[in-house]
């Protein structure tokens, strides 16, 4: 029987779950049985499953081939760590080992290069395994024998009698009883044990929230969010407290950061070197990655305005972009916290999605040109959907069209988003074919699309226009945006889906661009502050990974090497229809559903409105995104006016 549209979509109740597969886990109970996600949501299941393969590791951290001279350089180390590895193994003995415990396994990760570093098999299961008997006494033993006899001609320079003294010269004779020496004692005899237990607690820890994200999806943080919106005005007031000291003449008055940084960005601009380092020293003293949101802007402000001063902005981009390749899985992770906590990317994903899932009702045919499709978590949810709607589904041809850019190989990239993707298709009985298109956005024509007119073409562009050139590099070029535009114009999609960035960063003047992209990240941070206070580790990973890559660019990069070039949705609007498009009304239904998500589900002060036909979201009054529907204007859409 096919379901409804309040099952699809998560408006009505949702069914009791199946049966977990994880059966020899404990249950773990949702104190919030009221917050639970509609279980239709894959976007992060997607991701949880890319987390759990055997491999990742290997496809996330290897970006390079192997270079003979990189693995020259890198083979001394290896052995000292195999070395070192096969020493410490037979220092712990087989009680070092768990009973399921595999020593083949480690991973070793050095820069871009990870390999498995084995060691001989000396243990299997924790038993013994080598052919020689063994001795009396084992090497654990003799370590342990010879650290103990140097603890005891240690105590003997140590004074026989119990006294400390105070910085006043004064003696504390302080008694220890029985049960506090014999504690003491019995701590000095575990430190190893306590040592290995301490590694094993935290590779279980590891694989516990791996489990946590297969088994919860959605609902592995929003009781924490609850917490934290409750409890908001209290951690505030208690952060914002400068506790009183007497007598001390070291008072600081906490600088107005914000001046500051304007100041110095005037400095730099100048090239007023003396005066910008003087700044630049002041904004550090009173800024931190870990201190509030105005400290934690300022400090990544201060980066770009530091490296744009010493001419090495590009560099430092590059730095940056090849850094977050090494934690591409802790940023999954972060990614799946900041999704549960801030509703702009949920919101976008279900406004594109279900878009999609009307245009293509009664046909049985869907093209979906995706600029930017990178992982491709998003089409999940509409696969599902697919498969589920009435009719049966239709047949799903993707083209995604990656831009280059430094890092990680993008044709693996796209050969692994395309076998995830047509595993999930399977799954569901969706007919799937994907195909990826490495180059330029404004490079990619029409004619490279194989458009079948009885497909619904169905453009895609989640916040990647934002990445095009405004201007042209020659005289006798056309301005990129205009090129992509007029090639969507060409193909005469039934639907363009435009998520644009409402940002007025992107102008060629530096003073300018600082000032708007120092008010829309304050916004940005104020917003992580509020959503993300008990997850501050997580928080500082995706701001110095997202936010401080995109200002590290906004400030420190000029000319093509500036990639983060937005623009507001009104500029946009106007741009769109010089292009000979149609802007579509938005679907009301899907507005009052994405309002009802917002309402309940997240902070107070997110904000989703509307505006000629454009829906905003934003953080207290001030819009940073914005979507939108557009046509050709002499395409065949249904939602044509």
């Amino acid at each position: 029987m096919a379901a409804s549209q309040e099952e699809l979509f998560g408006l009505a109740e949702p069914a009791p779950p199946p049966p977990s597969i994880f059966l020899d886990h404990p249950t773990m109970t949702n104190g919030d049985s009221q917050s639970q996600q509609p279980e239709d949501e894959m976007a992060l299941a997607y991701i949880s499953r890319m987390l759990m393969e055997e491999d990742i590791i290997d496809k996330f951290f290897y970006q390079y081939p192997e270079h003979p001279t990189l693995l020259q350089a890198e083979q001394p180390f290896a052995e000292i760590l195999s070395a070192s590895g096969i020493t410490s193994a037979g220092a712990h003995g087989s009680s070092a080992l768990l009973p399921s415990q595999d020593i083949d396994t480690g991973i070793m990760v050095s820069g871009f290069l990870s390999s498995k570093v084995h060691s001989p098999p000396l243990f299997f299961n924790g038993t013994v395994t080598a052919d020689e008997p063994s001795s009396g006494v084992t090497m654990g033993e003799l370590s342990s024998m010879a650290f103990f006899k140097g603890m005891e001609e240690a105590n003997s320079f140590l004074p026989t009698v119990n006294v400390m003294v105070d910085a006043r010269g004064r003696k504390k004779r302080s008694g220890i009883d029985g049960e506090t020496e014999a504690c003491m004692g019995r701590s000095s005899k575990q430190i190893a044990v306590r040592v290995l237990e301490h590694n094993d607690s935290a590779e279980e820890d590891t694989a516990l929230e791996l489990d946590l994200l297969i088994l919860n999806g959605y609902d592995m943080y929003p009781n924490e969010m609850t917490k934290e919106s409750g409890d908001q005005a209290v951690q505030q007031s208690i952060c914002r407290k400068v506790p009183r000291v007497r007598h001390s003449p070291r008072v600081m008055v906490v600088a107005d950061l914000e001046t500051l940084l304007i100041r110095c960005a005037e400095a730099v601009a100048t090239n007023d070197r003396s005066n910008a380092g003087d700044l630049l020293k002041k904004i550090k003293r009173h800024s931190l990655p870990t201190g509030d949101a105005r400290q934690r802007l300022a400090h990544y402000f201060a980066e770009g305005l530091e490296a744009r001063l010493a001419g090495t902005g590009r560099q430092m981009y590059h730095s940056i972009t090849m850094a977050n390749q090494t934690s591409t899985v802790e940023l999954f992770k972060s990614y799946h916290l900041c999704i549960a906590a801030c509703c702009f990317l949920k919101v976008s994903l279900n406004f594109s999605n279900k878009s999609i899932y009307n245009v293509v009702a009664g046909r049985k045919k869907l093209h979906i040109v995706h600029y930017g499709v990178n992982d491709g978590f998003q089409w999940p949810d509409l696969l599902r959907w697919l498969a589920n709607r009435e009719g049966g589904p239709p047949e799903v041809r993707i083209t995604g069209i990656i831009s280059p850019q430094p890092g990680p190989c993008l044709a693996k990239q796209a050969k692994e988003t395309k076998r995830r993707l047509s595993y999930c298709a399977r799954q569901f009985g969706v007919p799937f074919k994907f195909r990826a298109i490495v180059a330029k956005l404004e490079a990619v024509h029409a004619e490279d699309l194989d458009i079948d007119p009885d497909e619904v073409l169905v453009v895609n562009n989640m916040f990647h226009f934002r990445t095009l050139m405004d201007e042209s590099l020659t005289f006798d070029m056309e301005n990129p945006r205009d090129l992509v535009l007029n090639t969507i114009r060409k193909m005469k999609p039934s639907m363009l889906i435009h998520a644009a960035v409402n940002g007025a960063y992107s102008s060629a003047f530096f003073m300018t661009r600082f000032r708007q992209a120092l008010n829309n990240f304050t916004a940005q941070f104020d917003m992580m502050e509020s959503t993300m206070m008990q997850n501050k580790e997580k928080r500082l990973l995706v701001e110095r990974h997202i936010f401080a890559r995109s200002v590290m660019n906004i400030i420190a990069c000029e000319g093509a090497d500036r990639v983060e070039r937005p623009q507001n949705y009104k500029e946009w609007h106007a741009r769109n229809q010089r292009a000979g498009l149609r802007q579509l009304s938005l679907d009301p239904d899907i507005v009052k559903m994405l309002k009802d998500q917002v309402k309940k589900q997240y902070h107070k002060h997110f904000m989703i409105d509307e505006d000629q036909r454009w829906l905003l979201l934003g953080w207290k009054g001030r819009v940073l995104y914005a979507l939108s529907t557009w046509a050709a204007d002499d395409a065949t859409g249904s939602q044509l006016e």
